[in-house]
Order: C-alpha cells, then sequence, then structure tokens
C-alpha cells in the first residue's frame, strides 16, 4: 500500500499537476511617489520624489557587482537604456523578471540594466550563476538614493517597487511602468518596443 502511494505521488509531481502557478504578467501601471500593493491587499507607499515620463534620469551613483561606483548619467550617451528594477534577485517574481531580461536577445543599442537594493555580493552571485553577462546589476543598497529620487523606494520595506524604465539617449525617461501589484511580473515585451522605437529617432 506504502509502495503504490509513492508511486501516486511521483506520477503526481511528474506529470505537472504539482507546478508553481505561472506568475501573473500586468499590464497596468502606476505612478512613482503613489501606492503599490503586496498580496492584493496591503497598500505600501512608494517614497521620494517621483519621476516621470520627461524627466531626466536621476544622476544617483550605485555601485555595481564588482563595487565599483557607477553614475546613472555616465550610462547615457550612445545607447538606451532598459533598467529592470526588483526588490531583491533572491525572490521567485524577481528571479524570473531577470531571467526573462537575460534570456530575451535585444537589438543593438539597447543596453540592459537591473537595479536593486541586494548587496552587490548577492548580484554578483546571481549573475555567475544565471550568466546573464549582458545585464549591468547595480545596487542601490546603501542609502536607497535612486528609489528616494525616483519615487520608487517602498515604504516599510525599504525596496525597489518592481517596475520597467526606458531611457533615451540623451537620459529623457521616454517609458515607465510601476507594477501595482509588486507579486506580479511587468510587461516587459512593452517595455522592449518602446526601447527599439526611440533607436529610430
Amino acid at each position: 500500500m506504502r509502495s503504490l502511494l509513492i508511486v501516486s505521488l511521483a506520477i503526481f509531481f511528474l506529470s505537472g499537476c504539482a507546478s508553481v502557478p505561472p506568475i501573473p504578467v500586468d499590464q497596468r501601471s502606476v505612478a512613482p511617489g503613489s501606492k503599490v500593493t503586496r498580496s492584493g491587499t496591503t497598500e505600501l507607499a512608494l517614497l521620494g520624489s517621483a519621476v516621470t515620463v520627461g524627466d531626466q534620469l536621476p544622476d544617483v551613483r550605485l555601485v555595481d557587482s564588482n563595487l565599483n561606483f557607477v553614475n546613472l548619467s555616465s550610462l547615457t550617451g550612445d545607447q538606451v537604456l532598459l533598467l529592470s528594477i526588483v526588490p531583491s534577485l533572491d525572490t521567485q517574481v524577481c528571479e524570473r523578471q531577470t531571467t526573462q531580461l537575460g534570456e530575451t536577445e535585444l537589438v543593438e543599442g539597447i543596453r540592459k540594466v537591473t537595479i536593486s537594493r541586494d548587496l552587490p555580493f548577492a548580484q554578483n552571485r546571481f549573475a555567475n550563476e544565471t550568466g546573464f553577462d549582458d545585464i549591468l546589476f547595480l545596487s542601490d543598497f546603501q542609502k536607497a538614493d535612486f528609489g528616494r529620487a525616483s519615487g520608487l523606494l517602498v515604504d516599510e520595506l525599504y525596496l525597489l517597487a518592481r517596475s520597467v524604465v526606458v531611457v533615451d539617449r540623451e537620459g529623457t525617461i521616454r517609458y515607465i511602468q510601476v507594477v501595482p501589484e509588486i507579486s506580479h511580473l511587468p510587461d516587459l515585451p512593452r517595455a522592449i518596443a518602446e526601447a527599439e522605437a526611440l533607436l529610430n529617432k
């Protein structure tokens, strides 16, 4: 009887019936500086100076996965920036968001950047484990300067709100999606389309 139970459980798991449900992709957006939800019920305010489309990308200093300081403004000029902003790489949704970015082959002229408040060591470990060497990982761990300068710092959690930002070659923000429910994925294909459209302007 016991062996029959074990076989039945094995068939159940291998059949995919016990697979993790897909993570919802959200097409909606809220404004930086407003609110997001967690688990659909808990409202969390977004702190800081809210940016909007048409604003310049905040010129703040972040730290890359090799402990080098990087000014965001130094990344603009010859490339369109696709900023994928996540709360923490060590969570399922953030890992999936970053994996989608890493597995997507972009046209030349678009630079992939992931920003989180993870320690640079954690970002370096993630980059090495995944092999996504075309993503520039930047950490806002020190004082959350990026979060505060963009209106994307989640109150209470002090993590960054899940979002995608597209910045043109002049450093102007051209597209923002701040995911209203923190456990949902952003509409990455839409952001990529927005970035590709800027290459022709």
